[in-house]
């Protein structure tokens, strides 16, 4: 069973709190795990072109260090999707994320670009599981890294360098929890296919 760790980035504007529809994916990073304790075997990451809103505010830009010339490069969603699901491969997979926004977030995307959306047949919120396997209030991934006494690497809000993060943290959680079955329902009806 292989585990796919995600973590996207979003256009974001100063004090809006913005719902999924409004929001646009502008970073997909992963990895993957072949195991519960790992090593990562592989990893994904690509830039995403918005359209709704396609000027990137300098909060977003101050958050995540994206640039708008780096996004007015990159492919369209509808470009980098088919890609992904390559990626992820046919193979058994547990979907992995920081809590349920990235799997919302990449719904409300598939709708916007008319694509069939991924089904996810196990999810684990390591948010949640994080905080209730140590007995904790949920955290964000730079608190859960101190707890364990890890070094956030890179730049937090980077899809891809959060995806390496939290997977240092799924590292240690995953063989503590899924001998225990510790998944939960995706946060949504599966609909579309499985990749």
């Amino acid at each position: 069973m292989r585990y796919i760790i995600v973590d996207l980035e979003s256009t974001c504007w100063q004090n809006v709190r913005a719902p999924v529809e409004i929001k646009e994916t502008i970073e997909i990073g992963a990895v993957a795990l072949e195991r519960p304790a790992g090593p990562v075997s592989s990893e994904f990451v690509r830039l995403v072109r918005p359209v709704a809103r396609p000027q990137l505010s300098a909060f977003c830009t101050e958050l995540t260090s994206i640039t708008q010339a780096e996004v007015d490069r990159a492919d369209y969603f509808w470009q980098v999707w088919p890609e992904f699901l390559a990626w992820i491969g046919h193979e058994p997979w547990t979907f992995c994320c920081w809590g349920n926004y990235d799997v919302h977030q990449l719904r409300a995307d598939c709708r916007r670009h008319g694509l069939a959306e991924l089904m996810i047949l196990r999810f684990i919120n390591l948010k949640t599981a994080f905080a209730n396997y140590h007995q904790l209030h949920r955290c964000g991934m730079p608190g859960a890294l101190e707890f364990l006494g890890l070094r956030l690497e890179g730049r937090h809000h980077r899809g891809i360098d959060d995806a390496h993060n939290i997977a240092k943290i799924a590292m240690h959680l995953l063989p503590r929890i899924e001998p225990r079955g510790a998944t939960e329902p995706p946060p949504w009806q599966p609909q579309g296919f499985m990749a």
